[in-house]
């Protein structure tokens, strides 16, 4: 069924092209910033939704479909002013490099951001320009993943080269777990939406995890924050959690590295979420994704810092300098809700004595009563994630105990899977 509600009254103010908005509740923040500074069109798969207050015109194609995202990107240019073009779908960098290259605009080439898709080529560009990285071998074969890790040392990791978001990646401590995870890895390569089929077997870069924000502006890259992760359900890579610091004396010494990593890889334009890994060696680089951070980091930024990462998305998708002066130094985080157990949601919620806490700026819920849980490695995070809070702070640890609050004060009930 269409959706009756109107689209927004174009302002005459410059238009920037969004590829697949994707959903609400994580990317929503990033439309509504994006149209607050832009008229905006989208390009989405299908019709439109919670879209409608932020477009002022649309096409409806699959972005994957080359062809089909070329005419519908035409379609909307001969109706529209479009300045830019950008895309925060991690799965659609190079599709949406290519669209604006049909259409005369701003971006990197396709090449580059296919370069940050394929982490085999990126672990080759990082060895090139001597950036600290991690030993990574491909393997075609589970003979060869075998190899591999011999060679590497246990533990590693096996991943999919060409996949997002921690899909089929899996820590490997035993060659007696090598073929279960060559296997699970390999099933993850496979997957819609993956640049390659290859899978790698990387050395095991211990310590914390973090990624650094960074905004590129002809070939300019300036780190804006670091955001802190917490990680689950071992021996996957689950994120479960991160805050971001505006005060987080991390940034100098980390923030040359993800520069490092950033022109390596040639990348000239846009935001750039790194991650890396703090070892006993020194930082050492995990992988560069070239959008805003998912898991409503960008908002977590926003929130610690001022800083607008959508909106810089849409000014360099425009060929402008962003403003990247910090208007706030707080702190911000974000617990994602992760039941017990595999099975039947049967009630959640929140005390309602916190809902007034000028701390807590979100609680949503993902799941309702009666639907279906399934936690990692079997469930991704569209069906793992039972709800999310976001909470705000002076200072990185009181976010943390203003987190242990609220989910000491929310109930997550499931009736377990048979």
């Amino acid at each position: 069924m269409t959706d009756p509600r109107p689209l927004r009254q174009p302002t005459g103010r410059p238009v920037v092209l969004v590829v697949a908005p994707n959903d609400e509740l994580y990317r929503g923040y990033c439309l509504a910033s994006v149209a607050a500074a832009y008229d905006t069109v989208v390009i989405t798969p299908t019709p439109l939704t919670w879209e409608h207050p932020h477009v002022i015109d649309h096409e409806q194609a699959d972005p994957y479909d080359l062809d089909a995202l070329l005419t519908a990107g035409q379609a909307l240019a001969s109706r529209n002013p479009v300045v830019g073009v950008l895309t925060w779908n991690e799965t659609l960098l190079v599709n949406t490099a290519r669209l604006a290259r049909h259409l005369g605009l701003p971006g990197d080439r396709p090449g580059v951001m296919r370069a940050c898709r394929d982490k085999a080529t990126s672990r080759a560009l990082f060895d090139r320009h001597k950036v600290p990285s991690a030993t990574s071998v491909k393997a075609a074969t589970l003979a060869e993943a075998v190899a591999a890790a011999q060679a590497i040392g246990y533990p590693v990791v096996v991943k999919p080269a060409g996949q997002a978001g921690s899909v089929g990646v899996i820590r490997v401590d035993t060659p007696q777990q090598l073929p279960d995870a060559f296997a699970f890895a390999t099933t993850g390569a496979q997957l819609h939406g993956g640049e390659s089929t290859v899978v790698l077997v990387e050395e095991y870069l211990d310590g914390e995890e973090i990624s650094v924000e960074c905004v590129t502006h002809q070939g300019i890259t300036t780190p804006v924050a670091i955001t802190r992760k917490q990680l689950g359900f071992a021996p996957y890579f689950e994120e479960t959690g991160h805050s971001v610091d505006a005060a987080d004396l991390l940034l100098p010494h980390v923030g040359p590295i993800a520069q490092a990593a950033v022109a390596a890889l040639g990348i000239t334009s846009g935001i750039q979420h790194v991650e890396m890994r703090l070892t006993a060696s020194g930082p050492r680089i995990v992988e560069v994704n070239a959008r805003i951070g998912g898991d409503l980091i960008g908002k977590l930024v926003l929130l610690a810092t001022g800083i607008d990462l959508p909106r810089a998305a849409a000014d360099l998708a425009f060929g402008r300098r962003p403003d990247l002066t910090p208007t706030r130094h707080q702190a911000a985080a974000i617990a994602l809700l992760y039941p017990d157990t595999s099975g039947t949601v049967t009630a959640r919620g929140i005390d309602p004595a916190l809902a007034g806490a000028d701390w807590l700026h979100q609680t949503s819920w993902i799941l309702e009563p009666g639907d279906r849980v399934t936690l990692p490695p079997e469930g991704d995070v569209d069906v793992a994630r039972v709800g999310l809070v976001v909470v705000t702070a002076a200072d990185a640890g009181q976010a943390r105990e203003c987190l242990d609050t609220v989910t000491g004060h929310i109930t997550i009930t499931v009736a377990p899977a048979a």
